[in-house]
Order: structure tokens, then C-alpha cells, then sequence
């Protein structure tokens, strides 16, 4: 058991770190998962109840930016207009994953694509850091209807394991004219509705039984992918106001190499 909250709580720090990173959450995980797991039928569920810990540390973060109703009419508006915007960008996630997830989940789920998807992943951050793109929209609630909506349609590249959500979203973002920060801000927004959708539709599709030991597990995971995905996004926008995505280019490149060459090897 010992072994196994060992493994618990590193796999929910390594959630917590990598979910609104552009390095790729779901990719560390099926990565880190080929030699620390549970058996097969948890581990699904765990990976999906981890990443609700990490949206609910974007809830608390942003809440006030959130939380609607309050006594500030321009301000519930303005909220209004950011949720409005937000459920535009999840539709094409929905429909897609939907349509095309139980293919994705089955062909794609493996290192080989992780790999490819993490390095060419990589080397659009750069090209798109170094194009630098001129921004157009400089806040989320000036993004137009539309223009969110192909934004949308980019997450849905994230499907691909080792693409990153976050990545995929902000990158879209910047090319359709949105700044670094704006971009940032809304991947974090629409990461709500996003992961709670693909959440409960994992959920429903592999169960939700498990026993005792199984239930602290998840508790411990979910709790340290909350609390390390909480510091992770306080850095993440610190760090965003004065720097590019490079070294995240980098990392991603590197790591899909390494990855190559591991499993060409084993």
C-alpha cells in the first residue's frame, strides 16, 4: 500500500505540473504510466480524477474573475461574456471528441505518438514565437464570437496524446491574432468546461467501482494535483507576463527525443 500512495502522489504532482504547462499533461501521464501504475482498469480512473483536482485549482484561482453574480453590473457582464465565450470554444471539443474518441483512446494512446506530437508540438512554439504574430485582441471578453470558436477548434488537436491542451489552445490563439496573455487566460478558462466533459465521459465509459485502498488513492492524488496544479498556474501567469514559450519548446523537443530513442531501445 505504501508503494502504492508513493505512487499516488507523484503521478498527482506530475498532473499538477504538466496540465497547464504547453508540455503536455496527458502525455506525461501514458508516458510515466508505462512504468509506474496501477492495474489497468484504476489507472484510467485515476488519470481522469487527478485532472479534476487540477480544474478545480483554476475554479479557485480565477473564482473572482468566475463568479458572476455579484453587485457590479459591468463587472457580471463582463463575466457573463466570458463564460459565454468559454461554453462557444468547448462545442467543437465535445462534437469531435465524441465522434472520434473511443478511435483516439485506442490507436493513438501510446508513446510512438506522444513522441511526434511532443517534438512537432515544440517546433510550432518556436516558429510561432519567433513569426511574432501581431495581436489584435488584447483581453478575453474582446476575442470575437467567431474567432473563439476556431480557437476551439485547435484544442481539438490536443486530442492527439502529447499535442497538450494548453498548448493547442494558445497556440490557435496567437495565430488568430490574440496576445500571449489574453490566449494564456482563456486556455485556462476553457480548460474548465473541456475536462470536465471529457471527464465525465470517461468516467461513464470505464466506471467508477473501485475499493477502499482505491478511494484514498484517488483522494491523495486528487489533493496533490490541486495543490502543485494551484502553484503551477500562479508561476505559469508570473512568468508569462515578461517571457515566451521557448524554453517549453525545448523541453518538448527534447523529451520526445529522448523518448524515441528509449523506446527504440527497450
Amino acid at each position: 500500500m505504501l508503494i502504492d500512495i508513493i505512487k499516488s502522489l507523484f503521478l498527482g504532482g506530475v498532473e499538477g505540473i504538466t496540465e497547464f504547462l504547453p508540455i503536455s499533461s496527458t502525455g506525461h501521464l501514458i508516458l510515466f504510466n508505462q512504468w509506474i501504475n496501477f492495474d489497468s482498469s484504476f489507472t484510467k480512473t485515476f488519470d481522469i480524477v487527478i485532472q479534476l483536482g487540477a480544474i478545480l485549482a483554476v475554479i479557485v484561482f480565477f473564482w473572482p474573475k468566475l463568479w458572476p453574480f455579484n453587485k457590479d453590473e459591468i463587472k457580471k457582464k463582463e463575466i457573463f461574456g466570458i463564460w459565454y465565450k468559454t461554453i462557444i470554444g468547448v462545442i467543437p471539443a465535445i462534437i469531435i471528441g465524441g465522434l472520434l474518441g473511443s478511435f483516439i483512446e485506442k490507436r493513438l494512446f501510446n508513446p510512438w505518438v506522444v513522441a511526434g506530437a511532443l517534438i512537432i508540438g515544440g517546433f510550432i512554439l518556436i516558429y510561432i514565437e519567433r513569426k511574432k504574430i501581431q495581436s489584435r485582441f488584447d483581453s478575453v471578453i474582446s476575442i470575437p464570437t467567431l474567432t473563439i470558436f476556431f480557437i476551439g477548434l485547435f484544442q481539438c488537436f490536443s486530442m492527439i496524446p502529447g499535442t497538450s491542451r494548453s498548448a493547442a489552445t494558445i497556440i490557435g490563439a496567437m495565430i488568430l491574432g490574440v496576445s500571449r496573455m489574453a490566449a494564456v487566460e482563456f486556455s485556462f478558462f476553457l480548460a474548465i468546461p473541456t475536462m470536465i466533459a471529457a471527464s465525465a465521459y470517461s468516467l461513464l465509459k470505464h466506471g467508477f467501482s473501485m475499493n477502499g485502498g482505491e478511494v484514498i488513492l484517488l483522494i491523495l492524488g486528487f489533493i496533490t494535483a490541486f495543490v502543485v496544479a494551484l502553484s503551477v498556474i500562479k508561476f505559469f501567469i508570473k512568468y508569462i507576463q515578461s517571457n515566451n514559450f521557448i524554453p517549453f519548446a525545448y523541453y518538448r523537443i527534447v523529451l520526445g527525443i529522448i523518448v524515441i530513442l528509449y523506446f527504440s531501445f527497450v
